[in-house]
């Protein structure tokens, strides 16, 4: 009897889908500068425009479904969930909205989520109200706040400005919802997850893993992001969306 239950079990958990059997291991992508690197700044934090392709095209070959964050309730729905993301709202993400649009096919819907900081819209190397407007116009970019002047937010005595405020400016500018924060530095405690919840539905870190759902508090506020860096080869950027490697040098 014990050995027959056993077999029965055995085969129920065969039969599951893959989802339920185990945990789905969904990445969340973080980008910053779609661009050839020039000297200045951190060359890390770029990717250029070719290898970015490339790796697109990598998700379009091997069958990913890129969402945004209006549509979390779709992670168990889709096959090869994933999220790219790109912080700080610079003028060279347009390179990326390019490439999408040139991949786009039937089959292949690519999105993405730009997380801009409001009083830095318009600056000479930022995306202008114009920009944020005409992409989110696309459905193909979501338009989401990375608070209102960057600040790390666990040693801030303005929550309410660079939270509130920064989203109501974001919307105003391209008439959707914002629903996402990207938190500065990927920094978060207790008392700004509290604050977040007022205004935001989820809430972005940069720790280095993909996202599974571990049912702890504030799941949502504390979502973990895999950074794409300028030295990622494309077969790293595989190790990392199939869940082979959640690390990058």
């Amino acid at each position: 009897m014990k050995k027959t239950v056993i077999i029965i079990l055995c085969l129920f958990t065969f039969m599951l889908p893959p989802q339920a059997s185990a945990q789905r291991k969904i990445p969340i992508l973080i980008y910053h500068s779609i661009d050839e690197f020039h000297g200045h700044g951190s060359k890390e934090l770029y990717v250029t425009p070719d290898n970015f392709k490339k790796q697109m095209l990598y998700l379009r070959d091997h069958n990913f479904t890129l969402l945004t964050f209006d549509r979390w309730q779709d992670i168990h729905k889709v096959n090869k969930p994933i999220f790219i993301t790109f912080d700080d709202g610079y003028k060279n993400n347009l390179n990326a909205f390019a490439i999408f649009q040139q991949l786009k096919n039937e089959q292949f819907t690519p999105m993405g989520t730009i997380f801009v900081i409001s009083d830095f819209i318009g600056r000479s190397n930022r995306l202008s109200k114009e920009d944020l407007k005409k992409l989110a116009d696309s459905k193909i970019i979501s338009i989401q706040s990375h608070a209102a002047t960057h600040p790390d937010l666990t040693k801030s005595n303005q929550l309410e400005y660079e939270l509130k405020e920064s989203k109501e400016k974001i919307q105003n500018i391209t008439g959707k919802p914002v629903i996402a924060l990207s938190y500065p530095y990927g920094s978060a405690d207790d008392n700004v997850i509290n604050e977040a919840k007022k205004y935001y539905l989820f809430g972005l870190t940069t720790t280095p893993e993909p996202f599974y759902e571990k049912g702890i508090k504030d799941e949502l506020y504390l979502l973990p992001r895999i950074y794409v860096k300028y030295s990622t080869t494309l077969n790293e950027f595989a190790q990392i969306v199939e869940n082979v490697a959640t690390k990058t040098r």
